[in-house]
């Protein structure tokens, strides 16, 4: 059934201003943008919907997404999750971050082998709502890295496969592989987390790294690292890596890889998990004093300092959190839009762009997804405000007055006023 769209505020996600016009939904694509009032014939138009001077834009793109991180404190306790629980609270994540304007979703990593895909799979036959899936692998991470949680005396599980060498390297993401996944995930530093693998070490090897790489890419997958120290960024570049996140520690031979890749590479800060450490998990033990021991405040100083360089050099860069911790919560991932604008410096058009046109060439749909654009992908928001002057408006779920995948309304309220509706 088609859909008209009258009366809106039309973000295209081109880098334009927001202008008003009408918009044409033909199926699960867009069949025509018109600037301005009448401009599209009714006849045969189908629904005609007034969006109230709203503002139609994109659906966004969550380009670190953890769906089956289920508010744990610790990583070892997504290990001690049964699979069939587990299972079902992935799937009520995905529902979440659809709930939330999140329409597509590039994962980061899955805590076990096959959650994302089964999700993505059960999402694509349409037996459950949920957003676009790149089902990942767990992190594939080495003995001693970010991700072993084992003691000689004691097995643990978290969130990691564990290969040591190439043969392991080879034989684990080749059965990811076969296990139907879209990304592979491997950690190549460490984190502040880990008591012997900190964040600026670099414990996965070249050759290592180099294996998994040629894997990915002969499957026809892509492959993210985690990367906070400058030699793994450099390392991740060197052999091909897609997708690389963090870099908090790039130095300037770091952020020259980058750049001479930028039409290849996209980078991710996760950048709430940091601040929501620094700033609102003092109930879980992160005081002030813990930060400061454990260097999350230069950790900040440096991510802040980087991703403004990163901007300048045009390097893409794509939002999302490392949502899913128990002080980062599944449903809040908008905020990263806000901290591109106050921490790292971007425009909120800027910003936008990054979960939008840039999230659409993250999910390799570049040409059909991610802008308002004819013959584009029906995947739309319908936001009470204008996110081009505020982003935080994207982060209230009562500002979406629609969310629609496919040509599909997943949401439509279009109650006129904010404030007649209950908070959510």
């Amino acid at each position: 059934m088609a859909k008209l769209f009258t009366n809106v505020m039309i973000f295209d996600a081109t880098g334009r201003a927001p202008f008003p016009g009408e918009v044409l939904i033909q199926g699960n694509r867009i069949g025509k943008v018109a600037e301005g009032v009448n401009q599209i014939a009714r006849e045969g138009a189908g629904d005609l919907v007034d969006g109230q001077g709203m503002t139609l834009m994109p659906g966004m793109t969550e380009g670190h997404c953890h769906m089956s991180f289920i508010g744990v404190a610790a990583p070892a306790e997504l290990g001690e999750t049964p699979p069939e629980e587990h299972t079902l609270a992935t799937m009520h994540n995905a529902r979440l971050l659809l709930d939330h304007g999140f329409t597509s979703v590039y994962a980061a990593a899955s805590a076990k082998p096959r959650l994302d895909v089964v999700i993505r799979n059960e999402v694509n036959a349409g037996r459950i709502p949920g957003p676009r899936i790149r089902a990942a692998s767990p992190e594939i991470t080495v003995t001693a890295g970010l991700g072993d949680e084992r003691k000689l005396h004691l097995h643990r599980e978290s969130f990691a496969l564990i290969a040591d060498g190439v043969d392991e390297i080879r034989r684990i993401c080749r059965t990811c592989i076969r296990e139907g996944v879209d990304n592979l995930k491997i950690n190549i530093s460490g984190d502040e987390f880990v008591t012997h693998c900190k964040a600026e070490m670099t414990v996965m090897m070249d050759d290592e790294i180099a294996t998994a790489v040629t894997i990915a890419h002969d499957f026809g997958k892509q492959i993210a690292c985690h990367a906070r120290a400058a030699n793994s960024v450099k390392r991740a570049v060197r052999h091909g890596v897609d997708v690389i996140y963090h870099c908090d520690f790039a130095d300037e031979e770091a952020l020259d890889m980058l750049e001479s890749v930028k039409e290849k590479i996209f980078v991710g800060p996760a950048v709430g998990l940091l601040h929501n450490t620094l700033y609102e998990a003092e109930a879980y033990g992160m005081t002030r004093e813990v930060c400061e021991s454990m260097g999350f405040y230069r950790k900040m100083e440096a991510t802040k300092a980087t991703y403004r360089e990163m901007r300048r050099r045009g390097i893409r860069v794509v939002p999302g959190g490392d949502y899913g911790f128990a002080w980062t919560p599944q449903g809040t991932n908008a905020r990263d839009l806000e901290h591109f604008v106050k921490l790292f410096g971007y425009t909120p058009t800027e910003a936008l762009l990054s979960a939008t046109k840039i999230g659409g060439e993250l999910m390799a749909m570049g040409d059909e997804l991610g802008q308002v654009k004819e013959g584009y992908l029906a995947d739309l928001l319908l936001v009470r405000g204008n996110p081009v002057q505020d982003v935080s408006v994207l982060q209230h779920q009562h500002n979406l007055a629609m969310i629609m995948k496919d040509g599909v309304a997943h949401k439509l309220d279009l109650r006129a006023q904010a404030g007649q509706i209950a908070a959510e």
